[in-house]
């Protein structure tokens, strides 16, 4: 069975948080943004003002009939003094932040209309200085990546645990976070993925303890984890769990519009508030899309519901139940033992065939689609809006493909990169060094001037200032050429 990741003597309840700050949380279905959207829509005016479409009377009667006349009606932005604006947060948009502070148990909560990247960027931008060495992990999502290149500071990896049968990263172990601290007094900050895309979770408790013990910042990316302060089957965020700032990837699993996340700064954090403040200001959009950030307030309102509450307990069951029948279909296997793992992220893999032959079986033959598919296998998720036919009739696909006989496909297409880094020159030096175009089989010993990472997860393959070697060239297959520091 899967390895549950709090047992009930630490584990942090969403009952305990509720308690504790009970009277605030009384407020949680209060929706302020959503209720000022709601007004607006019902309450047109003769505008002569962006979007230009006015209302949709400026569109596509393609598009018209895409989206529907209510998208276009409240397709606008921040600049009206009845919903507020984002930067800096004013009016409806500052008290739904204020709630998604409460419900999160932050110290303070950003809206962000730029997906978890943004927010990365902004961390990146705003804490990190040149040729500051910070701690990373090396499954950290290209995102992170690209705001130290932005910041010039230095990267030092943590190579997470490698799950070799599966052919993805797991955790990473508070042992290596110690040993890496201890060696180098000069890290200040450390920041890592939890969970990783397939679910692993890492011993964030104990890191942060290690990373106060360092006097170390802690900035946890938990894009995927944004459903986990809303049920206690769930592992605990690590926004209660010390550290000094979380990303959510609303937008994933929470019930919020694509592109819709939330950065939070812990109750504790040492990060200063106007230094993050400004960053996201600086690589915000000024036009903020009002329909992302009303989507924000209604999916924090309704996690902390009781109806968003029995769609998680929903969710939590659909997976229990997926685990439970998948155990009696011959060559599948699901990712549960051994690891800690949030038990909604579904990682499986059937013997006779490779992950991405396992996608396009059910995609083409049976109309699902799946997350993603990797190396050796497909990713699922449970979320709150599937349902238990769903999942039924998935288990039930999954059986039938398990007895017919395909012919196994070569693995000489790779999608998730384990290789160690082979580090030569600082990200921001290498990403502005001269640069040319070399065919790939030719790049092995050059010095990569690019970020190449496929999406999903996003992971890096190669980064800017790492040597290009030959067990690369199975991750290149889309690259006919490759960019290289010009000798």
């Amino acid at each position: 069975m899967f390895s549950m990741t709090n047992t009930l003597e630490n584990k942090i309840t969403f009952k305990s948080i509720k308690n504790t700050i009970s009277e605030k949380f009384n407020k949680s279905n209060e929706t302020p943004l959503l209720d000022a959207m709601l007004n607006y829509k019902k309450a047109p005016m003769t505008g002569f003002h962006i979007p230009g479409h006015n209302r949709g009377l400026g569109v596509h009667p393609k598009f018209q009939e895409l989206v529907g006349q209510d998208v276009l009606n409240i397709d606008t932005t921040d600049e009206f003094d009845n919903l507020g604006t984002l930067h800096p947060a004013t009016g409806a948009i500052l008290k739904a932040q204020e709630l998604a502070s409460i419900a999160y148990g932050s110290k303070k909560t950003f809206f962000v209309t730029g997906g978890s990247t943004v927010a990365n960027l902004a961390l990146a931008f705003a804490l990190t200085n040149p040729f500051e060495e910070v701690l990373i992990g090396r499954n950290c999502h290209r995102s992170v990546l690209t705001g130290l290149i932005i910041s010039g500071a230095k990267v030092n990896w943590v190579i997470p645990k490698k799950l070799d049968d599966w052919a993805i990263f797991g955790n990473i172990e508070a042992a290596e976070i110690e040993n890496k601290l201890k060696n180098n007094r000069n890290i200040k900050l450390v920041w890592i993925t939890n969970p990783t895309y397939e679910g692993v979770v890492s011993d964030i408790k104990t890191i942060s303890a290690i990373c106060k013990k360092y006097k170390a910042a802690l900035i946890v990316d938990e894009a995927h984890g944004c459903l986990w302060n809303f049920n206690d089957t769930l592992p605990t965020s690590a926004l209660h769990l010390g550290a000094d700032a979380v990303v959510h990837s609303l937008h994933k699993t929470g019930g919020a519009m694509t592109q819709a996340s939330m950065l939070h700064l812990g109750k504790n954090s040492i990060f200063e508030e106007e230094k993050v403040r400004h960053a996201l200001k600086l690589l915000h959009t000024t036009s903020p899309s009002l329909l992302l950030l009303s989507s924000l307030d209604a999916a924090r309102a309704n996690l902390s519901s009781a109806y968003g509450q029995k769609m998680l307990d929903r969710a939590v069951e659909n997976a229990m139940f997926f685990r439970k029948e998948a155990k009696s279909i011959e060559n599948l296997s699901v990712l549960e033992n051994d690891v800690n793992i949030d038990i909604t992220k579904l990682f499986i893999k059937m013997k006779n065939l490779t992950g991405l032959q396992l996608e396009y079986i059910l995609e083409h033959e049976y109309k699902i689609e799946v997350e993603s598919a990797s190396d050796e296998g497909i990713l699922i998720l449970s979320n709150i809006g599937n349902t238990k036919e769903e999942f039924e009739y998935l288990i039930k696909c999954l059986k039938e493909i398990s007895t017919k006989k395909y012919e196994l496909q070569p693995k000489n297409i790779k999608i998730m990169p384990l290789i160690d880094p082979e580090i030569v020159m600082n990200l921001r030096e290498a990403y502005f060094a001269p640069k040319e175009y070399v065919k790939k089989e030719n790049a092995i010993g050059r010095i990569s001037s690019e970020v190449v990472a496929l999406c999903p997860p996003g992971i890096s393959i190669l980064l800017p200032g790492e040597i290009i070697k030959k067990e690369h060239l199975p991750y290149l297959f889309s690259y006919e050429k490759i960019e290289v520091i010009k000798e």
